[in-house]
């Protein structure tokens, strides 16, 4: 189980796992349970560079389809192809096998991040 008080959130609904300068990144429960069963999941290239609230992807469920946003400033260092295959991971794991890309954060870009409390309080305490 993944420590969601270690993560950190954007109002985008985008979780950020951050290891050093390397940063994993899902959407959370909250914003899969909004979006319903999804049904197909596109992510940007690896070695492609993205920066913070840039649109680097897209996710499509039965109800609608979303954009998913770059949380921070950097390079695209890995993208997960399991979800790719199978988008029903975001739905069913978005904190482990659900996880999207990961990317190597530019440190001198500024970040707007949101810790768990922020993020609970954001979604008017149903995240």
């Amino acid at each position: 189980m993944t420590d969601l008080t270690s993560l950190k959130y954007t109002a985008e609904h985008e979780w950020i796992a951050l290891d050093g300068d390397v940063a994993t990144v899902g959407i959370t429960d909250y914003a899969a349970d909004k979006l319903g069963d999804v049904v197909f999941v596109e992510l940007p290239g690896v070695d492609s560079g993205v920066s913070a609230g840039q649109v680097c992807g897209e996710i499509e469920s039965t109800k609608s389809v979303g954009e998913l946003y770059a949380p921070l400033t950097g390079d695209i260092i890995a993208i997960n192809s399991a979800v790719v295959d199978d988008p029903s991971l975001v739905n069913s794991d978005p904190y482990g096998e659900g996880w999207l890309l990961k990317l190597r954060v530019d440190t001198s870009a500024p970040a707007e991040l949101l810790d768990r409390e922020a993020y609970i309080a954001l979604t008017g305490g149903d995240a």
